[in-house]
Parts: C-alpha cells; structure tokens; sequence
C-alpha cells in the first residue's frame, strides 16, 4: 500500500499546473489512451515470452495508465483512484455469487452463464437499456470484437447449430469476394473481405479457438520460417531480394519439412 500511495502522489505532482511535466500536462484521455492499449499488449507480450521479470515492468507501465486516467477524472471532478478500486471490487463480488454469496454451480458451462447474466445486468443498470450488442468494446482488435459480437449473439439463439453452415457461409464469401476482385472496385472488395474474415472469425468460435491467438501463431510461424530463409541466404552471401520466388519457397518447404 506504501508504493501505490507513492505512485498516486508521483503522478499528482507530475499533474501539478505548478512545476509538473509538461509533456504530462498536456494529455487527455484521448491522447493517453494508444498508450495504454500498447501497454496492454506489452503485458500480453511478456506473458508470451515467459519473462516473468519483464513482465512485473510491464505490468507496473499498464498500472501507471490506471493512475494516469484516475489522475485526469479526479482533476475533471469525475470520480478518483479509490472509486475505479471499489468499482472492480463491487464487480468481483457481484460476478461471483459462488464465492461471496450462496450461489451453487456445477459446471464451467454454468458459472460462466451466471457471468454472462450479471455482465447483461450491469449493462441495463448502466444503459438503461438491453441491447444484446452493447458494451463490446469498439477498440478491441477487429477478430477478438467480431467473436465477442458473435457469442453475444448466439446467447439470444442467433447462432449456427454446427460447423457444416458455418463453412458453407465461408465458401459463400470466398465467392463473393472473387466476383469483388473481378469488378476492381476497392470499397466491395473491402467489404467482402471484412465478410469474409467475420466468417473466419465465427468459425474459430465454433471451432472454440480464439481467432487472435490463431493468427498470432500464423505470425509467429511465418516469422520462423522466414527468419530460416534469410539465415540460409546468408550463409551463401545472398540476400532475398537477389533470389527468384521459386528459390525463396523452396527455401519455405525446407523450412516447413523441418517442423518450423
């Protein structure tokens, strides 16, 4: 508790009209915003590398943007450090009636249901409305939102009963993006193609795999084999732009015949 009073009063006096930082004095909420979605990631980051003592900096910088918003709402009169602490308290306890209260489940499938229903409660309280929608965050990754949007859905029975559908839909898009390319025109190629990576999306729901990190093994894995390439170029004293295609992939099928 000493360091966390310690770090409220650094990022006041960092705030402070009266000598504070003035790189620190011009930031809004909008402004810090990217920084605390980049922060997020360098989290998600080091947790990925296993750098378990990274991951103790990293995740002191993503506090730091707690108190750096709390900071600013506090100065603005909207609400302080310790209110954003008892609204994640208040939220823990609500959301775990089988821990804090009475409530009994059985299975996985039934506690996180209970979550779903407190979640959509918490929404009508605050929207003063229930759309099944809302509350999706607009800044999350395109393919985490779209399988958020669509599990939001299939709650309220908009769903397919199986994969069989699901992949029919994506040979249905696929089509329609090839008639897209065919016409050059870049804003239908562009909306098929969002059609297209939303199906993508659905089917890894239904497949019960996280599309991000799908894609971020895709990634990885072209990183890998990539960098395999460029290091058997560099053993002969040849870079990848002086190689034909054919010799790059053939360097890609080494690459993948050796399991990277």
């Amino acid at each position: 508790m000493q360091n966390t009073r310690r770090l409220l009063e650094l990022m006041a006096r960092l705030r402070d009209p009266q000598g504070g930082c003035p790189w620190d004095l011009r930031q809004d909420f909008a402004s810090v915003a990217p920084y605390t979605l980049e922060e997020a990631y360098e989290v998600a980051d080091a947790i990925a590398r296993r750098d378990y003592d990274d991951l103790r900096l990293e995740l002191g910088d993503l506090l730091l943007q707690v108190v750096f918003h709390a900071q600013m709402a506090q100065e603005a009169g909207l609400f302080d450090f310790e209110d954003v602490a008892a609204g994640i308290c208040d939220k823990l306890v609500s959301r775990h009636p089988h821990v804090f209260g009475h409530a009994q489940f059985e299975t996985d499938a039934e506690r996180a249901d209970a979550w779903e229903t407190a979640k959509a409660a918490e929404r009508v309280g605050r929207d003063g409305g229930e759309r099944v929608l809302a509350g999706v965050a607009l800044a999350l990754p395109a393919l985490k939102r779209a399988q958020k949007l669509q599990k939001r859905a299939a709650r309220v029975g908009f769903d397919w009963p199986d994969l069989t559908p699901v992949l029919d839909k994506l040979d249905e898009e696929l089509a329609e993006l090839r008639e897209a390319l065919g016409s050059g025109q870049r804003e239908a190629m562009a909306d098929e193609l969002g059609d297209l990576l939303f199906v993508m999306a659905n089917l890894a729901r239904h497949l019960e795999l996280d599309a991000e990190e799908a894609l971020r093994r895709g990634n990885a894995k072209f990183e890998r084999r990539f960098a395999y390439i460029e290091d058997r170029l560099h053993a002969s004293g040849r870079r990848a732009k002086e190689c034909t295609l054919a010799e790059l992939d053939r360097l890609w099928d080494e690459a993948k015949a050796r399991g990277m």
